[in-house]
């Protein structure tokens, strides 16, 4: 491990930098575990973008729920360190999730 400070990646502004700079540890890690979130979330929306505007998919698969459209997604979604999967579908510019079950069937 280096006692040099890592370098920032060139794409980051330097206010952003000089920001994450100022912070302690423990804040470094809200905004790490913060950042990946909001990136999953930010993928996920563009993904589901791209899929409404693609047709209507005519094969449903066998567990899709009648209320669930069949241009919904599965979406993985961490709460509590326990993971669920999730239908996940746009509704103009609402995304609506539907609880399919946990990604682990033993929890």
């Amino acid at each position: 491990m280096s006692y040099e400070p890592p370098t920032p990646p060139a794409e980051l502004p330097t206010d952003i930098v000089n920001t994450l700079n100022g912070y302690t540890p423990e804040q470094l890690q809200h905004v790490a575990r913060y950042a990946e979130e909001l990136a999953e979330h930010k993928a996920r929306e563009a993904r589901l973008e791209e899929e409404t505007a693609e047709d209507e998919i005519d094969e449903r698969p066998d567990d899709l729920p009648d209320e669930v459209p069949s241009k919904a997604t599965i979406t993985i979604k961490e709460i509590n360190d326990n993971r669920y999967y999730y239908w996940q579908w746009r509704e103009g510019d609402k995304v609506t999730s539907k609880y399919k079950g946990p990604v682990n069937p033993d929890e």
